[in-house]
């Protein structure tokens, strides 16, 4: 098993179209092509106010590899992509990192 811990950071002013985004469209995207999330979080102290934070967990990498190939292509993923950036993308930078478990991780 791996994790892929996921930050966003968004534009000025655009977190919460970002959350909406995620919240209304593509969570149920991710579970049709098999991205389990773990959990979706956002700074209370620490981090920065404009992150939006998320874990996710797959068999291995090729899993992971295929699961992202199949979201990215999805008409459906980019009809949504562009009817939310209108007015500008909502995104400024995504960092993601592939995590795994020590031998003694309850995970």
């Amino acid at each position: 098993m791996i994790y892929e811990l996921r930050t966003y950071t968004a534009m000025p002013g655009k977190l919460p179209a970002l959350n909406a985004r995620f919240r209304d469209h593509t969570v149920k995207l991710f579970e049709r092509h098999g991205l389990r999330c773990i959990g979706f979080w956002t700074y209370k102290h620490g981090g920065s106010s404009d992150q939006l934070v998320y874990l996710m967990a797959f068999e291995d990498q090729a899993a992971r590899d295929a699961a992202w190939a199949a979201f990215q292509a999805d008409t459906e993923w980019q009809q949504v992509r562009a009817a939310s950036e209108v007015e500008g993308p909502l995104v400024a930078h995504i960092t993601s990192d592939i995590l795994l478990p020590t031998d003694y991780s309850p995970a």
